[in-house]
């Protein structure tokens, strides 16, 4: 090994400490990584392994450049569980003790989570939620497991440090909808500095398609068919794009962009722009601008906001008319509109009209 001498067990018993070896689906990541891969994004279904795979790159790492490493969960709270006291079902050993054996280790904190090797190399678990605590100046390489669920800040803040180091990143994750790790995932995919990687069920074979009708069957039985589906498909088919649960229409609107359905389209000109508030109070206040053109009803788009007041969708309102060229139409508000506010002793509907609005009571039909 360059760079020093370790007496005991050589690197390749380190790689194969109890038979491990990556399954055939696993060897792409797998051979980035020791190629000397930097950036790395695996979008894989439950069960692939991701962080075998990670927990015994780390381990050839850390007796290759010994520097400190660390496997960073969405929560600190769920990393002890996940990682740190996780059992291999297969061999009924715990992870860490076979991506790390004992013989390797100066010492091993418990609290902490934290290991030092006899190379001199550190290894930690720990929490998106408190990236702004780490310190990390000779940080060398970093797992962002369930990066969908995680903190994107975390990636902002350690960045420069694994730049600065020349330090490997891997973020793996399943899909939890379009959000932070997509948008990432979308960059990798057309960054030649990045490998990523979407392994499905299907590409792996990873279950038996039997086993698979069986885990859909079981969604199906926890959550009714749409929505069992729609997990079935984020987890397993890694679809971005999978209902998400407690949504309202997920599953419909799944169905439209899987079907192509979704477009872009221009306001018919000489036709009124209608929009239709939903104000929040506590969450966000939004607007869908629409068109009525004969039988159809012609979705423009939307526009939502918290934390501001009445006088910003003035703005707003008077800025977009502008720009885009719209005849001003009906402005549709909820029947609690009339109510009036403590403060100016108006209803929102008079307070909406002193500004140049058009609005317009929905009934309340229960």
């Amino acid at each position: 090994m360059p760079g020093h001498c370790l007496s005991g067990p050589t690197l390749a018993q380190i790689i194969l400490p109890n038979n491990w070896t990556p399954r055939p689906y696993q060897l792409p990541l797998w051979r980035y990584l020791q190629a000397g891969g930097k950036r790395a994004f695996e979008v894989a279904h439950r069960r692939w392994g991701k962080d075998d795979v990670c927990l015994h790159h780390a381990a050839i790492s850390a007796h290759e450049r010994p520097a400190s490493y660390w496997h960073m969960l969405p929560l600190y709270s769920q990393a002890r569980k996940a990682i740190w006291t996780a059992v291999n079902p297969h061999t009924g050993r715990r992870r860490i003790d076979e991506a790390f054996p004992p013989e390797l280790r100066e010492n091993t904190n418990d609290q902490e989570m934290f290991i030092r090797f006899k190379s001199g190399a550190t290894w930690q678990v720990v929490g998106s939620d408190r990236y702004n605590s780490l310190v990390g100046a000779g940080v060398a390489g970093v797992v962002f497991s369930e990066w969908a669920l995680a903190n994107p800040a975390a990636w902002g803040y350690i960045r420069p440090m694994l730049q600065e180091n020349n330090g490997w990143g891997v973020f793996i994750t399943t899909p939890r909808g379009k959000n932070h790790a997509y948008s990432m995932f979308q960059h990798a995919e057309h960054d030649d500095g990045w490998f990523a990687e979407r392994s499905t069920i299907g590409l792996t074979g990873a279950l038996t398609p039997e086993q698979a009708r069986q885990a859909k069957a079981e969604y199906i039985s926890i959550y009714g068919e749409d929505v069992g589906c729609a997990q079935y498909e984020q987890e397993y088919d890694c679809s971005w794009t999978a209902a998400i649960l407690g949504s309202f229409y997920a599953r419909e609107l799944s169905a439209l962009r899987n079907e192509g359905r979704l477009c872009t389209i221009e306001a018919v000109p000489g036709v009124p722009v209608h929009t239709s508030w939903d104000i929040g109070i506590s969450d966000d206040t939004a607007l869908w601008h629409f068109q009525v053109v004969g039988a159809q009803i012609l979705v423009l788009g939307c526009h939502a906001q918290s934390g501001v007041g009445l006088d910003y969708y003035e703005t707003y309102m008077r800025d977009i008319h502008s720009q885009k060229c719209w005849l001003k139409g009906v402005d549709f508000v909820p029947h609690d509109a009339r109510a009036r506010e403590w403060t100016g002793g108006r209803t929102r509907i008079e307070t909406m009209m002193a500004m140049g609005f058009n609005p317009e009571l929905v009934p309340n039909v229960g």
